[in-house]
């Protein structure tokens, strides 16, 4: 137990470290003319936006909880809407400290305001997060389908620079090659300290998708299947009409479309991803991203840290109005309910 709260310490230091390494990288050589880009963009920024690019976010949130709430039927379990969602919302602040927490605290809060065992919402939870990748996936192959050479102008823009000959350039097989060598000496790594063989190794892959089979199976067996899969659809639209509605804040990316916002879902749920609460991750890859497009850095810049900082702060600010409002809310239903 202690070694591997040891290494759930160890690995969210190197993350959390990583994202703090990203937002130095991203200002380390801000020039003059990029601090003069960021002070414009801010200047024009269209703060009436915030508002419906807010709203939006918090209604992706609220849809989530809806879903949720149709994977604990199956179990007998049919808590309020209002709970579910002030769940989901401290769960999603508990993650923007430690990642993983709010995945925990959900179900305990959520446990405790309507008597559902803890325990039991753990398979929704995982569920949850392979659809999730499914749909993620999804988004990546849309991204690439619509933009063919995404990829290696994305590798252009973060390994090479506009100066070096094409025969010292990093192509994009090679990243794919490294990448590769990378997973295979994670399992290797993983065989020798766990002393397992091949045959363990395959065993761990069927159950792996066997897990995923699982997970599309327990879809398929939801009596609301079709609302299941159409809160799905809306959450991931909603993320993705942020994203565009973030365009038209900045008048220097208000002529940007369809193609360029799923860019950003896909960058910007990445950067979600490899650091705690996106802090680095997600301004940088949007920078990169965004840049492709021949935005100027500075803005590039500017436009990742304020769709970072949109996405921060429905967070933070629904996450903290449900801690406060849970007990409240039930403690007045309580009132209201008869003897």
């Amino acid at each position: 137990m202690m070694n591997k709260r040891l290494v759930n310490i160890l690995q969210y230091i190197f993350f959390f470290s990583l994202g703090i390494f990203l937002v130095w990288w991203s200002i380390r050589d801000l020039g003059k003319a990029e601090r003069s880009q960021i002070r414009e963009a801010m200047h024009g920024l269209r703060y009436i936006l915030v508002i419906p690019v807010f709203a939006i976010l918090l209604f992706s949130h609220y849809v989530r909880a809806l879903r949720w709430r149709l994977l604990m039927a199956p179990l007998g379990y049919i808590p309020s809407k209002t709970n579910t969602f002030f769940a989901v919302m401290i769960g999603y602040l508990a993650n923007q400290a430690v990642p993983r927490l709010g995945e925990v605290l959900k179900c305990t809060v959520l446990a405790r305001y309507e008597k559902v065992p803890a325990d039991k919402l753990v398979g929704t939870i995982i569920l949850e997060r392979l659809i999730d990748a499914i749909c993620l996936l999804g988004v990546f192959g849309i991204t690439l389908a619509i933009q063919p050479g995404l990829y290696t102008q994305l590798v252009n823009e973060v390994f090479n620079s506009s100066g070096q000959q094409e025969a010292q350039k990093i192509s994009g097989n090679l990243i794919l090659l490294i990448t590769f060598g990378i997973v295979v000496l994670i399992i290797a790594g993983w065989m020798i300290i766990k002393k397992k063989n091949f045959t363990d190794l395959f065993t761990a892959i069927k159950k792996v998708i066997a897990r995923i089979w699982e997970g599309i199976s327990a879809i398929r067996h939801l009596k609301k299947r079709k609302a299941f899969l159409f809160y799905t659809l809306l959450i991931w639209s909603l993320y993705l009409s942020g994203g565009y509605l973030g365009f038209q804040a900045l008048k220097e990316t208000d002529h940007y479309g369809l193609k360029e916002a799923f860019t950003v879902l896909s960058a910007g749920s990445v950067g979600m991803i490899i650091t705690p609460g996106g802090i680095g991750g997600y301004a940088v890859l949007i920078e990169k991203c965004m840049m492709i497009y021949g935005l100027p850095k500075g803005i590039a810049l500017a436009f990742g840290w304020l769709l970072w900082l949109a996405n921060t702060a429905v967070i933070v600010i629904g996450g903290l109005f449900s801690f406060i409002a849970l007990p409240w809310y039930n403690k007045k239903k309580m009132q209201q309910s008869p003897l």
